[in-house]
Parts: C-alpha cells; sequence; structure tokens
C-alpha cells in the first residue's frame, strides 16, 4: 500500500479556499481547482516507490491484477480527483467510445498536433463521470424539456430571444433542442453580446431559478454560452449526492466541493462560457438533444458498511465507508486495483494515517484494512 502525493491544478474557475480547508491548510491566495489521484500522465500521483505511471508501467499485473489488465490493458482506468469549483466550469460534453475512437484517428490522420488548440480529441477513450457532493454542489445537467426552457426564456422578456423560444415552441424535441443549440453557438458573438447583457440584467433583477444565470453572465459577460444554459437542468447537490454524465450529455459544474471520478481520458467538447475553442459541427455530432432527468444518486448501503454509487460503467466504481467511533475494523482488499481516499475524520488503512485530503493506492491483491472514524471513499473498476 503506497501514500500518495498528489499534484493540485490551479485552473481559473478554482475555489481559493475549499482544498485547503480540506487539507486544514492556508490558502495561498491562487484557485486550487483540482486535486488529481490516479495515473494519468498529465499530473500522475507519486509513491515512495516512484511515480505511479512508471509503478504500473514495470509491473502491471501485480500492481493492477490480471483481470483488470485483461480487461482495460496495462493502466489504471480512471482517474480520482477532489474538485473544487469557485466559478462556473465551461459547457461541455463528452463523446462515446467510438466516437472517441473515430475523432481521434481522424485527427492523427489529418496530423493535427495533440498540443493544438482546435483539437478536439488528446486520446481514443470515452470519459464518463462521476461527481459525489462534498458540500452543497451546484452544477448544470442535461436538457430540460423544450417548453420549460421556452418559459424560463420567455420570462426575460427579452425581444431578441423570442425567436429561439417560438423554436422551443415549434417542433419536436430533438429538432427543437438541436435547433436553438445550433443557432446560438453559430451566431455572431458580437451579435449575441446585446443580447445576452440584457438577459443577465434580467436574470440579476428576477432572482430565485434565474439566479444561477445571473452569476454564470457575471463570470462570462457576453458569451452565447449563457442562453445555452438556460436550456439546462439547474441541480443542486447536498453532501453525499452524486451526478453520474454519460456521453453525450451537456454538463457544467457552478459551485461547490466534491470527489469526482472519470474514465482516464481528456475528451472534452465545450458548449460555451469558455475562451476556448469550440467546434459547433463536432459538438452537433456529439451532443444527445434529448430532455432527460439529472438523475441525482444516492449511496446503495450494502450489509458491510460499504456505500456504492451505482453506474453502468466499469473503467471505474466508487463507494464510501462512514466510519463511525469505536467501529470493527474493515476488510478492504480486492483483486483490482484501489485507492483509498480520507475526506473527513482520521482513518488508518494499512500503516498509514489518513487524515482529510489524503490517500493511498492499494495495489490489487494486496492487504487492505481500514480503522478509525471518519469517511473514506473508495475507486476501483469493476472487471
Amino acid at each position: 500500500m503506497d501514500r500518495l502525493e498528489n499534484t493540485v491544478r490551479p485552473y481559473a474557475w478554482g475555489s481559493t479556499t475549499a482544498i485547503p480547508r480540506l487539507l486544514g491548510v492556508e490558502p495561498t491566495g491562487e484557485p486550487q481547482a483540482e486535486m488529481w489521484m490516479g495515473a494519468h500522465p498529465g499530473a500522475p500521483s507519486r509513491t515512495a516507490r516512484g511515480p505511479l505511471t512508471e509503478l504500473i508501467d514495470e509491473a502491471p499485473e501485480k500492481e493492477l491484477g490480471a483481470a483488470a489488465v485483461a480487461k482495460f490493458g496495462p493502466r489504471l482506468p480512471f482517474l480520482l480527483k477532489i474538485l473544487a469549483a469557485g466559478a462556473p466550469l465551461s459547457l461541455q460534453v463528452h463523446p462515446n467510445l467510438e466516437q472517441a475512437r473515430e475523432g481521434y484517428e481522424d485527427e492523427e490522420r489529418r496530423e493535427i498536433p495533440v498540443g493544438a488548440a482546435h483539437r478536439n480529441y488528446k486520446d481514443a477513450n470515452h470519459k464518463p463521470e462521476l461527481i459525489c457532493a462534498l458540500t452543497e454542489f451546484d452544477g448544470l445537467c442535461g436538457f430540460r424539456a423544450p417548453d420549460e426552457a421556452a418559459e424560463l426564456l420567455a420570462g426575460l422578456d427579452v425581444d431578441s430571444l423570442k425567436p429561439y423560444v417560438d423554436l422551443l415552441h415549434a417542433h419536436p424535441e430533438e429538432a427543437a433542442l438541436r435547433e436553438v443549440l445550433t443557432a446560438l453557438l453559430s451566431a455572431d458573438r458580437d451579435e449575441m453580446a446585446d443580447t445576452v447583457t440584457e438577459a443577465a440584467t434580467a436574470c440579476a433583477r428576477l432572482g430565485g431559478s434565474y439566479e444561477p444565470y445571473a452569476d454564470i453572465a457575471h463570470h462570462y459577460p457576453g458569451d452565447p454560452g449563457v442562453i445555452a444554459a438556460m436550456l439546462l437542468n439547474h441541480v443542486q447537490l447536498q453532501p453525499g449526492e452524486a451526478l453520474f454524465l454519460g456521453a453525450g450529455v451537456p454538463h457544467a459544474y457552478l459551485n461547490g466541493l466534491g470527489v469526482e471520478i472519470m474514465a482516464n481520458s481528456d475528451n472534452v467538447l465545450r458548449c460555451g462560457l469558455t475562451p476556448k475553442h469550440v467546434d459547433v459541427p463536432e459538438l452537433l455530432r456529439i451532443v444527445r438533444f434529448e430532455a432527460s432527468d439529472p438523475g441525482v444518486l444516492r449511496p446503495e448501503a450494502s450489509p458491510d458498511g460499504e456505500e456504492v454509487y451505482a453506474t453502468p460503467i466499469d473503467e471505474f466504481r466508487l463507494s464510501r465507508y462512514v466510519l463511525p467511533e469505536g467501529a470493527a475494523p474493515h476488510d478492504l482488499t480486492l483483486t483490482t486495483p484501489q485507492i483509498l481516499l480520507c475526506t473527513a475524520g482520521s482513518v488508518r488503512a494499512g500503516e498509514h494515517p489518513l487524515t482529510p485530503g489524503e490517500s493511498v493506492f492499494v495495489p490489487a491483491g494486496e492487504q487492505a484494512g481500514v480503522s478509525g472514524a471518519g469517511t473514506l471513499f473508495r475507486a476501483t473498476v469493476v472487471a
């Protein structure tokens, strides 16, 4: 079992206080957006034996187990994060596995450098993800019903939005959502800026269900993504609740601290709320234009105290243990690789005492006894 030293990524949208508060350290004044735990080449966790990427490369079956290697190859198939949003992230969507492979092969064939600003596919993998709230957590997830989106836009009483309201009323669901999102993302940004500003002013005045969009507009003034965001469901998670984000579902995180797990991929297509590249034709190929319930997940408890966040994905499995004072030790030994992350209290994993924000990597088959009083998240795979 290896204690992990993890990199914190300073993305501009990150909270300046949430991760330091969790870790019990003084803020630096700079944004601290994500702490990465795993073997992603961009920021692999470090151990006393060396970087986790090197340990796995040198002995994949020893570290990951034969079943995981046979199913996913000689790599850790998930990335675990602590995510701290102090401002809205970009509105985005992820491809399914077939789309990712096609897109990656196409861009490789066209010799687009992986680091190019207009490159969409950094790898050939899909990127389903799960976010579990540690604090109250706000996000956008999936399309509203077109009539609901039309009612929200109409309530702003902005003349230049009325054509979008009419489109949402006039077509079947898929066509309505597709036409409106296409129109918003294809419009001239300078011409849209006045509409967005007028809509933002109305949101601030009306408050209530419009308040999240006023805040988004504050961070992204004039961005057409502000209007696109109003097509999506606004979700407020309580601590312990989660969202699963599958392929093709547009989403954005707005504010809060959570534990995030995802397939080990960098593939993101952006829909707005960003200065980065937006490839509208490719985006429209990937987005699933259907209204959906966000589907807030609550953990399913098992007799041994494990609370599992059930998803249809094999690359990751997230669960947690809420260990009361005086509880008997738990044996978490598995034949698959694990990362154990403490988020509250004080927990001992093997010989390693863990306080909030600290984590360990457990190789497949390694004895994994845990004890103490606190909350421990367990990330592994289904193999």
